[in-house]
């Protein structure tokens, strides 16, 4: 059984934005490799996304750009099952590779969060946050470190194979498989067989896509769309535009009231609408 598990972070709401990139690489259930790397995003840095992984402008003057670490990319995910803790980390490679227009990596991606929400009861619906499950599992790490994320999402995987004596092949063909067999399912708004259920989300700014489709694609992929940002708030997808419009820093009155929350500890991501379109195909795959 071999794998690597990956985690990256982000300097603002663009996903393509990577600053830093960690690795770790699993044969039967041993660490046997890992490398990390902070990344010249050649992007702006938001100050919440630096209150968030600590990683600054001044960290970045002599990190590599993502083009010059793709050949050590290639070493580790071509060819590899590559895990990552739901498909943020997944769509942010992807988007970095279509922004420099360099071709994609072939490797296999097995989700797990997908496969904690299998596994564990009390994560089916909610708590299959990396941070929750690990303290399910008694595994300790720093979050928000791209390396400490990426060893803490094969341990997931490592744990989950233990419990359930399921391999990684047989992980990747269960993780596409309806959680509730018996159809049974909870009084949500979101779709709970959805790959994102349990976050709740609120759209701000200009969208491409008119409000009334956006939501439905978010409800059918499980998330609870909600009209104004609050505590509860999981995920705020803003427009395109209103994203890069003076590098962020004219933001919505949304945008601004979910960096607050962030800004004292809740734990709200903050995206594109591209980026959240990207989301919605990866989780119909």
């Amino acid at each position: 059984m071999e794998f690597i598990a990956i985690d990256v972070e982000t300097a603002n709401a663009d996903m393509a934005s990577i600053c830093q990139i960690g690795i770790a690489k699993y044969k039967d259930g041993e660490l046997i490799d890992q490398w990390s790397s902070l990344i010249d995003p050649e992007d702006y840095f938001d100050f919440i996304n630096i209150d968030i992984h600590g990683i600054s402008e001044d960290d970045v003057i002599e990190a590599p750009t993502f083009p010059e670490i793709v050949d050590e990319l290639n070493r580790f995910l071509s060819n590899s099952i590559s895990v990552s803790h739901t498909h943020f980390d997944r769509v942010s490679i992807e988007r970095a590779f279509a922004k420099y227009s360099l071709i994609p990596i072939e490797t296999t991606w097995l989700d797990s969060a997908r496969v904690a929400r299998r596994t564990w009861e009390e994560c089916a619906w909610s708590g299959y946050g990396l941070a929750n499950v690990c303290k399910i599992i008694g595994y300790e790490f720093k979050h928000h470190d791209a390396l400490e994320d990426a060893k803490a999402s094969g341990q997931v995987l490592i744990a989950a194979i233990n419990k359930s004596g399921l391999d990684t092949n047989a992980w990747l063909k269960k993780t596409s498989q309806p959680i509730n067999p018996s159809g049974l399912t909870v009084n949500r708004d979101g779709n709970p067989e959805g790959e994102m259920y349990g976050e709740i989300l609120v759209f701000t700014g200009a969208l491409e896509i008119p409000r009334r489709d956006a939501a439905d694609l978010a409800v059918r992929i499980g998330c609870t769309v909600d009209p104004s940002v609050t505590k509860k708030t999981t995920l705020l997808v803003v427009g395109d535009q209103d994203v890069t419009k003076l590098a962020g820093k004219d933001k919505s009155s949304k945008h601004l009231k979910a960096e607050q929350l962030i800004a004292k500890g809740f734990n709200i991501r903050i995206i594109k609408e591209s980026d959240f379109k990207q989301l919605v195909v990866q989780a119909n795959r």
